[in-house]
C-alpha cells in the first residue's frame, strides 16, 4: 500500500510541477489544424468512393462491387 501512496504522490508532483501544459491559444491552434486535416481527409475519401462507384458502375453496370 506504501507503494501505492508513493507512486501516487511522486505521479501528482510530476502533473503539478514538471509539465509545461499548454496555452489556450496553442490548444485552439492544434484543433483548428485536426479539424481541417480531417475535413480535408474525409473530402479525398469522398472524392475517391464516388469515383470508384462511377467506374464500377461503367465497367459492370452496377453501383458498387
Amino acid at each position: 500500500m506504501e507503494r501505492l501512496t508513493l507512486y501516487l504522490k511522486e505521479s501528482y508532483h510530476e502533473l503539478v510541477k514538471n509539465v509545461s501544459w499548454p496555452t489556450a491559444a496553442q490548444l485552439q491552434e492544434s484543433t483548428m489544424v485536426v479539424l481541417v486535416t480531417s475535413g480535408i481527409l474525409a473530402l479525398i475519401i469522398f472524392l475517391m468512393d464516388v469515383l470508384c462507384s462511377v467506374f464500377f458502375k461503367n465497367l459492370y453496370g452496377v453501383w458498387g462491387s
